[in-house]
């Protein structure tokens, strides 16, 4: 019986203490997750449909609401592109972990020959910020254009110029939404998203110092992988920031990636209180 009574204890416990380490002040707001396609053509395409398919998984798992925003489809399959907001209970303090260039070696379904494959996918992600105050912004610096949705369809969802693209051009950021009926909700949705990737680069330039935020723009090619998943010749998915690991790479690819996500909190943390301790 206090057996029995300690392992539940225990577990409360970690529970508890795996609560205290979304102490970051976005942690509780909507995910905005945008997946693309790196090198490898039809092979990463089908790659950054996998990782939708996994965020998906999770999210079911978690109770989370997932909305497509935006999407551009591959000629053959997969997705090039896909943007996707994801509300839910602390939905950003666990998915900023996921920020990065996620690297996928497998024999290909797509090659005749069977040979092994090496792709890459970039996963972005950013809180979803009601309003920021501290981001002004110049409508001299944006180009919006509007265009034809090429959603799943719905009354009037691909028969009007519903869809909007927004450039900043001093940055270069283009964010685009489809997802809304109307092209004022487009707009607003998309300067929401906008603002906040704006917002999430004031901060990290102000406190790259401490390096608490992840998830600037990579390449998505050799040498930056955050996390591999390996499929062939053996099993494995390794996170190379904490060096966690495991072999059950199906249920990882079916969303069971809470364990690196406490692995990547718990190494911030002790980064973070590193440098405090150094300083």
């Amino acid at each position: 019986e206090a057996t029995a009574k300690l392992a539940d204890l225990e577990g409360r416990f970690s529970k508890m203490e795996f609560a205290t380490l979304f102490a970051g002040p976005y942690d509780k707001d909507t995910a905005i997750v945008a997946i693309h396609a790196g090198s490898g053509g039809t092979e990463a395409q089908d790659w950054t449909q996998m990782l939708v398919r996994m965020y998906v998984r999770l999210a079911e798992a978690k109770q989370w609401n997932v909305t497509v925003l935006h999407e551009s489809r591959g000629e053959d399959v997969g997705l090039k592109s896909i943007t996707m907001r994801i509300e839910g209970r602390w939905a950003y303090g666990y998915l900023k972990s996921e920020a990065g260039v996620h690297r996928l070696v497998r024999i290909s379904p797509f090659d005749a020959e069977k040979m092994r494959h090496t792709t890459f996918a970039l996963v972005e992600i950013i809180p979803e910020l009601e309003d920021v105050k501290e981001i002004e912004i110049d409508p001299k610096d944006l180009r919006i254009d509007t265009f034809l949705s090429g959603g799943k369809g719905g009354q009037s969802v691909n028969t009007t110029y519903s869809a909007v693209r927004i450039v900043h051009l001093p940055t270069n950021i283009a964010v685009v939404c489809q997802n809304e009926r109307s092209q004022l909700q487009n707009k607003e949705t998309a300067m929401k998203i906008l603002k906040s990737k704006l917002h999430q680069i004031q901060l990290k330039e102000q406190e790259k110092k401490k390096g608490e935020l992840r998830g600037e723009y990579q390449s998505a090619e050799w040498g930056n992988q955050i996390r591999s998943y390996v499929l062939h010749p053996y099993k494995l998915v390794k996170d190379h920031r904490t060096d966690y690991e495991t072999t059950d790479a199906e249920a990882v690819l079916e969303g069971a990636l809470e364990p690196f996500m406490e692995q990547f909190l718990r190494h911030e943390l002790e980064q973070s209180s590193r440098f405090e301790q150094a300083n």
